[in-house]
């Protein structure tokens, strides 16, 4: 998938001097960065979300005692 995205100037700079310094792309890079953030913005987002819907009483929950009898865990 193809995406464009627009850079500062000073990004974009520092993009290309690391690129240059390590002889590696910045599409490299670009990639690195995605892939070391999107963890950490899914963990964030994904648990907004669920504090979102559980304040407004839409998900369900459970204390530990509850989950560690439906798990059978104490057995």
């Amino acid at each position: 998938m193809a995406i464009t995205i627009k850079l500062t100037h000073e990004m974009e700079y520092r993009l290309t001097q690391l690129a240059k310094a390590t002889g590696r792309s910045k599409v490299f890079y670009l990639k690195e960065i995605v892939n070391r953030s999107l963890d950490d913005l899914e963990d964030y987002y994904l648990a907004s979300n669920s504090k979102d819907m559980i304040a407004a009483q839409h998900e369900q929950i459970f204390d530990v005692d509850q989950v560690r009898a439906e798990l059978n865990l104490d057995h």
